[in-house]
């Protein structure tokens, strides 16, 4: 089984390409998804970030109070570090656990969707890198769109994250989606062929082995 992490930076579009993906026959695990699990009341997890960060965190009904504690983090570096020092190796086991599932289900190919997989040292726990990128114009843009944020708020948002240029860099493939869904699709369609020649069904190629 081959698992490709897929990453770029906030409202680059990687939620978009994960769903061409999927819709190309391969196996989708979010990030995201695993962190929201990992912080479900009475949670090992959301006891440390309470201990940490004090009950404010919580809203009412006892489910983590996410807008109020991304406040926090993103107006201060440090305090985001603590957090992610937190939920980070949470949600890497949880990943392993997905992954081992698919594969047991015989999945031919996994992508790992993942925000923050170079930030939280994700980019370990996969054979192959997929980046989407965005230049700075667009992606301020399409987050201050999607958000409803002013460009002071999007900027620290995207300045939270490790800066495109090096992720591009990183990367062991990048989708450039500073075009149209169809020219963004067309990419993606171009490397599930590289990895599954004639298809899902077919044999698949390693990153290494990818012409």
């Amino acid at each position: 089984m081959l698992v490709l992490g897929l990453t770029g930076g906030i409202a680059s579009g990687k939620s978009v390409v994960a769903e061409v993906f999927q819709s190309l026959g391969a196996e989708v695990v979010s990030a995201d998804d695993l962190a929201r699990e990992v912080v479900r009341p009475g949670s090992p997890t959301l006891a440390r970030i309470v201990e940490r960060f004090g009950a404010e965190v919580l809203r009412k009904d006892g489910e983590l109070n996410r807008p109020y504690l991304a406040e926090k983090i993103f107006s201060d570096p440090q305090t985001r570090k603590e957090l992610d020092h937190i939920t980070h190796p949470a949600i890497a086991d949880l990943a392993r656990q997905r992954f081992e599932d698919f594969a047991r289900q015989g999945a031919r190919i996994v992508v790992y969707d993942a925000p923050l997989l170079y930030e939280a040292g994700a980019d370990a726990q996969v054979d192959g890198v997929v980046v989407v990128a965005v230049d700075d114009a667009t992606q301020l843009r399409r987050l201050m769109l999607r958000d409803g944020l002013d460009p002071l708020a999007a900027r620290a948002r995207m300045a939270a994250q490790m800066p495109m240029v090096q992720k591009i860099a990183r990367a062991d493939y990048v989708i450039d989606n500073n075009g149209s869904l169809e020219a963004t699709r067309q990419q993606v369609v171009a490397l599930m062929a590289r990895f599954v020649p004639g298809g899902v069904g077919d044999g698949l190629a390693s990153p290494e082995n990818a012409e």
